[in-house]
């Protein structure tokens, strides 16, 4: 037994030991919530209508914006959504899609810059069954992707560590967006 653990010390977290700890409480709110997170409105209706910083928002087009996913994958995963409420990719117009797609080129573009990032994943879930956690409203992922940021929490715990918090992340995006 430790001296830590003979004499009941609360301050084990302060002391230096073999273990790295990456603190991740901001995803505590989404696992909490479960599957429904953010369903009595439409969050991706109600970012438009606040401010850039308060709605995560990292570029706003005619009839489609980017901005942070609230509960992210990786630091600097963007979601492309229209203004208009559609649920499927088929319901968008030709501008809308457009726009996704410009807004989607962008969106890698800015993230390679300012994360160097290796890759990306992108897609659209259509509808609950596929996956879609806001399945009412289209939105396209763009997930940037590095060559070593996979490791066991994903697997085991169900849970992202993220470097980088979210409003620096939207800061540096949208200061980089042309």
């Amino acid at each position: 037994m430790s001296g830590t653990e003979a004499t009941g010390d609360t301050s084990f977290a302060g002391v230096p030991d073999a273990f790295q700890r990456l603190w991740t409480p901001h995803r505590m709110a989404y696992i909490q919530a479960g599957p429904q997170v953010l369903r009595d409105d439409c969050p991706f209706c109600a970012a438009p209508t606040k401010s850039d910083v308060d709605g995560l928002i990292v570029a706003r087009g005619r009839t489609a914006y980017a901005l942070l996913n609230l509960f992210p994958y990786n630091s600097g995963h963007l979601l492309v959504c229209p203004y208009r409420h559609v649920a499927t990719y088929d319901q968008a117009t030709a501008e809308e899609v457009a726009e996704i797609g410009e807004l989607t080129q962008i969106g890698m573009r800015v993230l390679r810059e300012v994360s160097r990032c290796d890759g990306f994943n992108l897609g659209m879930n259509q509808g609950a069954v596929a996956g879609a956690g806001v399945d009412e409203h289209l939105h396209q992922h763009i997930v940037p992707r590095w060559r070593a940021d996979s490791n066991f929490f994903p697997i085991i715990g169900r849970t992202k560590a993220l470097p980088q918090l979210l409003g620096d992340v939207r800061e540096a995006l949208s200061a980089a967006w042309p």
